[in-house]
């Protein structure tokens, strides 16, 4: 079993940035983590996935260049560096960690594990 809890989300004006933490717990050698989001009336859809404590790395077009994901495993920790908000960015941000798949994704089905999510809201 794995327990995700976020936290670091707000609200912040357009082209601000923000920092999403995950706090990890329970079987950490879980090597498969990642962030989604869900907007109001959409699908939840992958953002940023990283492998192996940050040897890989994987980005959603939407968010690539912007976003930032990363993994300490001393601290037990991934976050997410997001910068250049957009109002589009404005979603629930879920953590989420894998045992059931090996290799970077940002398919839903993959994961097995979630967060209950942060709230973040981009404001013009």
């Amino acid at each position: 079993q794995v327990q995700l809890v976020e936290s670091g989300g707000g609200s912040v004006q357009v082209g601000g940035s923000l920092r999403l933490s995950c706090a990890f717990s329970g079987n950490t050698s879980t090597q498969l983590m990642g962030w989604f989001r869900q907007a109001p009336g959409k699908e939840r859809e992958g953002v940023a996935t990283i492998y192996d404590t940050g040897a890989d790395r994987y980005y959603a077009n939407s968010v690539k260049g912007r976003f930032f994901i990363s993994q300490d495993n001393a601290k037990n920790t991934m976050d997410l560096e997001m910068n250049s908000l957009k109002p589009e960015d404005t979603a629930m941000y879920y953590c989420a960690a894998s045992s059931i798949f090996y290799g970077l994704s940002l398919i839903r089905d993959h994961y097995n594990y979630w967060g209950q999510g942060t709230r973040v809201t981009v404001s013009s």
